[in-house]
């Protein structure tokens, strides 16, 4: 489906942040393009059309926490605060980081 060798750079997904004039250029950018199926790399794709690169944020953890699970930190607001994007977390633990936060 993909007629280069590698995926363009791309955000991995669960969540982005944007100012409303990339995501109207993103747009236009994305009625040039046929739909591919993984949203994550169709915005890569998108951003390649823009010549914009994706920046990374430690604050989103698209592949989990990493954390020992007996630690006391992680009853500690504060080791929850800068994460902006969380996967992996199962009901429970999400329960309880926002009951922290």
């Amino acid at each position: 489906l993909y007629n280069k060798n590698i995926y363009p750079p791309y955000a991995g997904g669960g969540g982005f942040i944007m100012d409303g004039a990339l995501a109207k250029r993103l747009h236009r950018a994305s009625e040039t393009l046929e739909l591919y199926p993984i949203d994550d790399v169709f915005l890569g794709m998108c951003l390649e059309v823009l010549k914009v690169p994706p920046v990374g944020h430690e604050g989103f953890k698209t592949f989990g926490i990493v954390k020992n699970k007996n630690s006391k930190m992680n009853k500690e607001p504060c080791f929850y605060r800068s994460m902006l994007v969380v996967h992996k977390l199962l009901p429970p633990e999400l329960l309880q980081m926002w009951d922290l936060v």
